[in-house]
């Protein structure tokens, strides 16, 4: 955490320099002449700061050896052709018709979130069961179908063939 921070004020320090270096034209230099002395003693610490972080991958700004984290979009499939999404509608409605009450461009969307956590916790059945619970709801079911019926909705989610276009 520490040689994180260090990075991280190395990098800002870098940045206030190059900054206060850019304005190339006279008046820009004389509107503000206590940027470039402020910038000065920062970028001093530069050399002294990148010593300690010799030990982390600076240019990541990550530790060595620390996986940096995914993005947030991970494992979210891509918009699904019209004949998957089709299959995929056809068989939430075929369980509940209200699963898919919100639309289809709705329902395709919860699915493609469902995806998302199947890529998240391939492990973790339950939990998979329980975002499903929460991430198809309608107005008549506003707290999710129940564990039954989400149980079947991630069978038919992952049926459906959209998780495999990760």
């Amino acid at each position: 955490m520490r040689t994180r921070s260090l990075t991280v004020a190395v990098a800002a320090a870098a940045v206030i320099g190059l900054a206060g270096c850019s304005g190339s034209t006279g008046s820009a230099s004389k509107a503000d002449p206590a940027a470039p002395a402020s910038a000065a003693p920062a970028v001093s610490a530069a050399p002294a700061a990148s010593g300690a972080a010799a030990s982390g991958d600076a240019a990541a700004g990550t530790p060595a050896g620390a996986k940096p984290a995914p993005p947030s979009n991970a494992g979210l499939p891509a918009e699904p052709d019209s004949a998957t999404a089709a299959k995929l509608v056809a068989a939430l409605k075929a369980l509940d018709p209200d699963i898919v009450s919100a639309g289809p461009a709705k329902t395709v969307e919860a699915a493609r979130k469902q995806c998302q956590a199947v890529y998240n916790y391939p492990k973790d059945h339950a939990r998979l069961v329980e975002v499903a619970g929460s991430t198809f709801t309608s107005a008549a079911h506003p707290k999710g179908f129940g564990p039954e019926v989400s149980e079947k909705i991630l069978a038919a989610v992952q049926a459906s063939g959209l998780c495999t276009r990760i």
